[in-house]
């Protein structure tokens, strides 16, 4: 049970390896988690509290970037989600509020968000939650909803957490656990890393025979270099 509670802060990841998995342009995840100097002013990071100079992320650390990319052509800076995220940072006591399952699995989490996302006044194209039509409730906005389908859970309740994400909803065959090959996107509930499966092909190995030879389907084959190929275009 140790493991799973420490899973978030496990260090597992670089920060072009991050951009490359959740295929983010070069030097996007280094920005969101530990903050950019641009033009001599110093923009603080929306992951991290605070700069830290640390050059290797956490498993955490990459959940939230995963959130994050789902508004990455919003049309606004995301800098403008840090007063968000610290604000949900000391109401959850969670060093990842973004990959908290206060949030995402607890009855109050969405009221809880639309009460920081008022009190902060968060731009509407960043929000995360959105009134029902016609009704006093909330639900999840069509970019927090992605998110919040693309994470597996360890359980159901708020102490719950995240042990895999989807880094492209089109494709829900690949996901990433932090466990299974070493961090590298991996075919779903299987240790076959994507990138093992371009090699192959890449070597002129026929799908088929690699679907026999690592006990998959072909359709899990392709979906890799589907995967694999959208991140190298």
């Amino acid at each position: 049970m140790g493991d799973v509670v420490n899973l978030l802060d496990r260090r597992v990841y670089s920060f072009p390896q991050i951009d490359r998995v959740l295929g983010l342009h070069h030097g996007t995840s280094e920005r969101w988690i530990d903050g950019y100097e641009r033009a001599g002013r110093f923009y603080q990071p929306v992951v991290r509290p605070e700069h830290t100079g640390d050059d290797v992320a956490t498993w955490g650390e990459l959940v939230e970037c995963r959130f994050l990319s789902e508004y990455r052509d919003a049309g606004v800076t995301l800098q403008r989600m840090r007063p968000a995220v610290e604000r949900l940072r000391e109401l959850t006591g969670s060093r990842y509020p973004l990959a908290s399952a206060q949030l995402w699995l607890a009855a109050e989490g969405r009221e809880l968000v639309a009460q920081v996302q008022d009190d902060v006044q968060l731009s509407d194209r960043l929000s995360l939650v959105v009134v029902r039509s016609g009704q006093h409730m909330f639900d999840w906005s069509p970019r927090a909803s992605r998110f919040r389908s693309s994470v597996r859970w360890s359980g159901q309740d708020v102490d719950s957490t995240p042990v895999s994400i989807v880094p492209d909803e089109g494709n829900p065959e690949i996901e990433i656990d932090p466990e299974r090959g070493f961090g590298d996107p991996v075919i779903r509930g299987r240790g076959v890393t994507t990138g093992v499966i371009r090699e192959l092909v890449q070597a002129g190995e026929p799908i088929e025979s690699i679907a026999e030879s690592y006990e998959l389907e072909r359709s899990q084959v392709e979906a890799a270099l589907r995967y694999e190929l959208k991140r190298a275009g």
